[in-house]
């Protein structure tokens, strides 16, 4: 887990470059729970098999796995690959719905970052 400028990396999808060609690149927010949060702190997911579909003007991604936290209680955990709505301006998403539906291209996930201030 690196620092670069003023976040923590958890967890890089390596595979990702191997298998695609990245055209470019975007920086999301992700919309978590609670259970959620703690999991990532500990590094406790995977990227490998996951991808990012818009969906009504909103993108969501998919098949990220985030491990149940081990000392909440199941009824308060959270489901390990539900989907997860990513936050990222309007302008930006109408130019994937561009590109992902003219072009027939793939949203991966490259890396998971957390800010180091809160």
């Amino acid at each position: 887990m690196s620092d670069t400028n003023g976040y923590k990396l958890i967890s890089d999808n390596r595979q990702a470059r191997f298998q695609y060609e990245i055209l470019e690149t975007y920086e999301a927010g992700i919309q978590l729970q609670g259970t959620e949060v703690k999991s990532i702190r500990q590094g406790k997911v995977n990227l490998r098999d996951g991808f990012a579909l818009v969906r009504n003007e909103e993108v969501w991604l998919y098949n990220v796995h985030v491990s149940p936290h081990t000392t909440a209680s199941q009824i308060f955990n959270h489901e390990p690959r539900r989907p997860r709505k990513l936050l990222m301006h309007s302008e930006e998403i109408r130019k994937l719905i561009g590109k992902v539906e003219q072009k027939g291209l793939t949203l991966v996930p490259l890396n998971l970052h957390l800010k180091k201030a809160g």
